[in-house]
């Protein structure tokens, strides 16, 4: 990763360097994306994945457009739309493809500098969320010391280019020697939490264990974690919250426990143009992740699978959300549309 400067996804010389997700933790590989129909592929197997990271991803996919078709042409507008659909369910890549494109007129100049600002604003939403998410754990939970988080996916650098959304949280509590440990959840069906977070959290040096995801609710009934940590793909204006599957079970057994559960996402996941959680489309992966595992099949020949990769949990579930500019406390009454930044 020399050449990413600890980064897992930048724009080096005319092209995009990404960490690639899908060989973690047995290999640290660097893809080199030098096309669109490339960095199409990527996000859609998922070599980078996360919101934060798909959206800097799709930023720099502008870049790659403009460089090969000029701006302005019909195979730009093309090879731009191929990118801000690759995936549906996460808001952040169709927020900063549009967002890059609307500089356009200025060139490619105009367009890469776009795309690295882009990059820049996630680096520095990173380091506030930890900042305003670990401040507010100790506030919810009332602990100084020995705080124990559960978290589900992987909301780290891998998603997020540095430090990430949730696990900038958990990053920053380790920091400040708040940290006793961090409960992560495997993360069926492609396993992102056993493959990613941990091999993020162990990188950290942070104190962790792994689970099975149908503990996840079984832990938090008994008091073992002190505070559930999710990420965003996409936030509605009411607060409802899409993320990954599983992360709704969390919600509710958290609300029964009376345990925080606290979504941690920058300003560019919400989106207020989405009225509620029931406009957001959820994207289902196909049968191949759920009836086979490492290329090996898990199930018999011709089994059909339901293989929703997101859930919504309805904003009366979630204790606050954290953004890099603000603490929402929903749980307060408090709303997106107050204040926002």
């Amino acid at each position: 990763m020399g050449e990413l400067g600890g980064k897992t996804l930048d724009w080096v010389d005319g092209t995009i360097l990404m960490v690639d997700q899908t060989k973690l933790p047995t290999s640290v590989e660097v893809l080199q994306i030098a096309t669109v129909s490339d960095l199409v592929d990527a996000i859609r197997r998922l070599s980078v994945r996360g919101a934060p990271a798909i959206g800097v991803a799709g930023a720099f996919g502008v870049v790659l457009a403009a460089k090969v078709d000029g701006v302005g042409t019909e195979a730009f507008a093309a090879a731009v739309e191929s990118i801000r659909s690759a995936r549906p369910t996460a808001v952040n890549l169709a927020k900063m493809v549009d967002r890059v494109v609307a500089t356009s007129d200025g060139g490619f100049d105009a367009v890469l500098a776009e795309a690295y600002a882009v990059r820049d604003d996630e680096l520095v939403a990173s380091v506030k969320m930890g900042d305003n998410g670990a401040d507010l754990v100790v506030e919810l939970t009332g602990r100084s010391d020995s705080v124990r988080a559960l978290t589900i996916c992987n909301t780290g650098g891998l998603a997020s280019v540095e430090r990430g959304t949730a696990l900038a949280v958990i990053q920053t509590l380790h920091e400040r020697g708040l940290l006793e440990e961090a409960v992560a959840l495997e993360t069926r069906p492609l396993l992102q939490g056993a493959r990613l977070t941990a091999w993020e959290l162990q990188q950290m040096g942070a104190p962790f264990r792994l689970i099975v995801d149908s503990a996840g609710p079984h832990l938090i009934s008994t008091g073992s974690v002190h505070v559930v940590l999710v990420g965003a793909d996409r936030i509605a204006a009411n607060g409802d919250t899409a993320n990954k599957i599983g992360t709704y079970s969390l919600a509710l057994a958290a609300r029964y426990s009376r345990v925080p559960f606290v979504v941690v996402a920058p300003e560019s996941t919400i989106d207020m143009a989405t009225v509620t959680g029931d406009d957001i489309e959820i994207e289902d992966r196909g049968d191949d992740e759920v009836v086979c595992f490492a290329g090996v099949a898990s199930a018999p020949d011709g089994t059909h699978a339901l293989n929703p990769a997101f859930d919504v949990t309805p904003a009366e579930l979630i204790t606050a959300i954290v953004t890099d500019t603000r603490v929402v406390r929903l749980d307060r009454g408090e709303s997106l549309d107050s204040g926002q930044g």
